[in-house]
This record gives C-alpha cells, structure tokens and sequence, in this order.
C-alpha cells in the first residue's frame, strides 16, 4: 500500500492542521486524542511516512524505531503514568480497526484499564 501524504497525520506532521503538541522531537509527535478513552489518552506519531506498525518495523531506520519508541518511554514518564502504569496500543489494517493510515501509537493511563479485550 502506498502512503496517503492526505492522511490526516501526515497533515498535522506538516502542520497543516493544528494540535496541542505535549511532545515532539526528531523522532514522534505526541498529542491529545480527540475522542479519549481513558483519563489519559494521548496518540504518538513517527515523523516519518509509515501507514502501520507493520510498515514502520519492516522500512523504517534503526534509529528512527529506537528514537520512536524511547519517545514513547519518555512520554510516559512526562505525564506521571510510568509508576502507576499504562497501555499501548498500535492498530494495523482492517481486522484490528486502525482508522488512519499512518502508524500511531495509543497510550491510555489515569485509571485501571480493566482486561485486554472484551469476551
């Protein structure tokens, strides 16, 4: 599948559509999500043009996976959650319901999060 430069991430990356950044760097752009599912919710973006998890550890660079996901470490400790814990979660393609075709984390926290999935 090619990457869709329309996607609505590939957009915030650009800056064409704006967001309250909690974390950015060479790496991931962390911010709220619209619609959250936990006290905290917040969705963690590589800066570059990967349309899953799949894709992303299949193309992306030793650096660009391990600056991602020491990002993604990094976030957690920002927002207090590490010592408590937290949840995340990386849709990929149809069957897991990803919604938008760029590679995004999910990061819940705030409460107990209960089982992984619903019977």
């Amino acid at each position: 599948m090619a990457y869709d430069q329309d996607n609505i991430f590939a957009k915030i990356l650009r800056g064409e559509i704006p967001v309250e950044k909690i974390y950015e760097d060479g790496f991931a752009v962390a911010f709220p999500d619209i619609n959250p599912q936990a006290p905290t919710h917040v969705l963690i973006i590589p800066t570059g043009p990967y349309d899953s998890l799949d894709d992303f550890a299949k193309n992306g660079t030793v650096a660009e996976i391990a600056g991602f996901w020491r990002a993604v470490g990094a976030i957690g400790r920002q927002l207090g959650v590490s010592e408590t814990g937290y949840r995340t979660l990386a849709n990929t393609g149809p069957d897991a319901h990803q919604e938008v075709p760029h590679f995004h984390v999910h990061l819940f926290a705030g409460k107990k999060l209960g089982p992984m999935l619903a019977e």
